[in-house]
């Protein structure tokens, strides 16, 4: 099955950048949030595919009509967190209550309870797997956070899985849907979201969606925003982020007619959770 998925963060929700690590700061920005998500919505709609959405917290506190408007059109919610944080520069307990202060937000609006959750920047690594574990305490059914290829925000390589499993986390099974990639030369290579998606061409994104029983992505709003103000940051961080966003939302119209795409709770339905592979935490727990 592939996967269509959005993380809803505005254009300022930039990862290991100083400028915009206090959320503080944030109000200060010029929103681009709305646009954006209705851009994405036009297309799905067009183009009739589904998808799951990943929506901030503090996104959702300042834009609920952006949430209820996920929400009426039939689109699974789930958390990005609250803040925007990478996992592994957190504790348990500021985890826990970052993640749990997201989902309470998203469930009030949405009036259903929030089960999916992706981490910021796929930052679950083997030095914060305890945040499986707060997950499965916190209601999280369905977790897309691991990355099982090195990457700038952590990655957890000694997965070596690029298709769905379970994770067992002190004897509950965490279903994980992770990070999709191919393997060149021997080593993964990611193409199916993010500047990966912008800077590869299209021909090749297609030709390995088609290839690949299981393909999941990840899209931001800002991805498909060339008009989105330049944050100040090195020639070669600046050129990752900005890459190719003048064609992306053709790109993804592309990708969408030429390969079916589905959301989250429909691939489950389609997966058979009993033989997928068991992965065990508690070596990372201890």
């Amino acid at each position: 099955m592939r996967i269509l998925t959005f993380d809803i963060e505005d254009w300022f929700h930039i990862l290991d950048l100083p400028l915009v690590e206090d959320p503080a700061t944030w109000d200060g920005y010029e929103s681009r949030i709305e646009a954006g998500l209705q851009r994405i919505l036009d297309l799905l709609e067009q183009e009739g595919t589904s998808a799951t959405f990943f929506v901030l917290g503090w996104i959702a506190e300042r834009y609920p009509h952006l949430v209820r408007r996920i929400a009426e059109r039939g689109f699974e919610i789930g958390s990005h967190s609250y803040h925007h944080s990478l996992i592994y520069k957190m504790d348990p307990e500021s985890f826990r209550r970052d993640l749990l202060r997201s989902t309470a937000v998203l469930s009030d609006l949405t009036g259903q309870a929030v089960r999916l959750y992706r981490a910021p920047g796929f930052s679950v690594t083997p030095a914060c797997a305890w945040a499986l574990e707060v997950m499965v305490e916190s209601g999280i059914e369905v977790d897309c956070s691991l990355f099982a290829a090195p990457r700038r925000h952590g990655g957890f390589e000694e997965l070596k899985a690029s298709e769905p499993f379970r994770v067992d986390v002190g004897g509950s099974l965490l279903k994980e849907l992770p990070m999709s990639f191919v393997e060149v030369l021997g080593k993964p290579v990611v193409y199916s979201g993010g500047g990966y998606f912008r800077l590869i061409p299209s021909f090749i994104t297609q030709s390995l969606a088609q290839r690949q029983e299981y393909v999941m992505t990840y899209f931001h709003p800002r991805d498909f925003d060339p008009k989105q103000p330049r944050l100040p940051m090195g020639a070669f961080r600046k050129w990752q982020t900005y890459v190719g966003l003048s064609k992306a939302h053709d790109k993804l119209q592309s990708l969408i007619r030429t390969v079916p795409f589905t959301d989250i709770k429909q691939a489950e339905t389609q997966i058979d959770w009993d033989t997928t592979p068991i992965f065990s935490a508690t070596p990372y727990l201890s």
